[in-house]
């Protein structure tokens, strides 16, 4: 599988993210991400923007769905929607039922291990369950809460190559990352790239960074697009 660069677009205003979108589309990003401060301040009517502004590009819902899973999926995918994000810790009742969404409004899912006991074996339960991809993710307030306690941050990268080798579907790794350590992201096995806070939105505000983020876009894409294929599946 091609490597492809995500951009969260964890902003809280449908028209500066649909500027920042359009900055991404220009440097080479692939997909774009409704981010949940996105869908949280501006719901099914940011997708819709999204969509009407960018007709055929994917584009993720980043719902973190726990309940109600069938009416959130077919919300998302009729407002335009091409991917949506259901949680490990949700029952799997809740998996099955978007994941049956999906499969009837033509969305794929992807399932997200944050907060799971054994991030590994959640990965593997979001597979079995009918996920399409893996999304490996350290939350933001855990992050923050273990670094302020003066221990080492948590990272994604710790058991990235554990998760990639145990599902057979395309991983995505998500939570703190650096540059440098996102560009890396295909040589773990992970082909599905996500740049957001802190790297291109400033995780504090959750407004775009400042500088020239366009240029230095163009040259992340480019850089994760000439890695080549990425092997997917155990």
């Amino acid at each position: 599988m091609k490597p492809i660069v995500q951009i969260s677009l964890d902003l809280t205003n449908i028209d500066e993210a649909l500027e920042t979108a359009a900055m991404a589309m220009r440097a080479g990003v692939d997909w774009l991400e409704a981010g949940t401060p996105l869908i949280l301040a501006e719901g099914l009517h940011g997708v819709r923007k999204l969509r009407e502004a960018f007709p055929n590009v994917p584009i993720v819902a980043d719902l973190k769905t726990m309940d109600g899973g069938y009416l959130e999926v077919e919300m998302m995918a009729k407002a335009g929607a091409s991917y949506v994000v259901v949680m490990a810790r949700a029952h799997a009742e809740t998996v099955k039922c978007v994941v049956k969404a999906g499969r009837d409004f033509g969305v794929q899912v992807m399932g997200d291990n944050m907060v799971c006991p054994d991030m590994v074996e959640g990965a593997k339960w979001l597979e079995d369950l009918g996920c399409d991809f893996i999304i490996h993710h350290i939350g933001y307030d855990e992050r923050r809460g273990i670094a302020a306690q003066g221990k080492r941050m948590p990272s994604p990268l710790d058991q990235l190559r554990e998760v990639v080798q145990a599902v057979k579907i395309p991983v995505q790794a998500v939570g703190g990352l650096s540059l440098e350590q996102a560009i890396r992201c295909p040589e773990y096995g992970a082909p599905l790239v996500v740049l957001g806070a802190p790297l291109t939105i400033d995780a504090d505000s959750f407004k775009t960074a400042d500088g020239d983020l366009e240029s230095s876009l163009r040259l992340i894409c480019e850089k994760i697009h000439a890695y080549g294929d990425v092997a997917v599946g155990r």
